[in-house]
């Protein structure tokens, strides 16, 4: 399954609870779209998540965002691991 980084920028007041709580909201729905959420990291200075995740496309992961929080990114890029 194809793997995604998707950035969410100008996210206000972010905090460490605002993106555990988004990051949940997003795991509780994930099976229904058939993705997997891997990990997630963000920077309060410059009001940024990026989430990680394995989707059968950008429209799965943009969609459990959607129905989760309705935060959707601002960007979806397919990725691959490093060696």
């Amino acid at each position: 399954m194809p793997l995604f980084m998707d950035i969410h920028r100008n996210q206000s007041d972010l905090d460490a609870e605002k993106a555990k709580a988004a990051h949940k909201a997003d795991l509780d729905v994930q099976s229904k779209h058939g993705v997997e959420f891997v990990d997630y990291w963000y920077s309060s200075a410059e009001g940024v998540i990026y989430c990680l995740y394995n989707a059968p496309s950008k429209e799965a992961g943009a969609a459990v965002h959607a129905e989760a929080h309705g935060h959707t990114a601002d960007e979806i890029i397919e990725v691959q691991r490093g060696e």
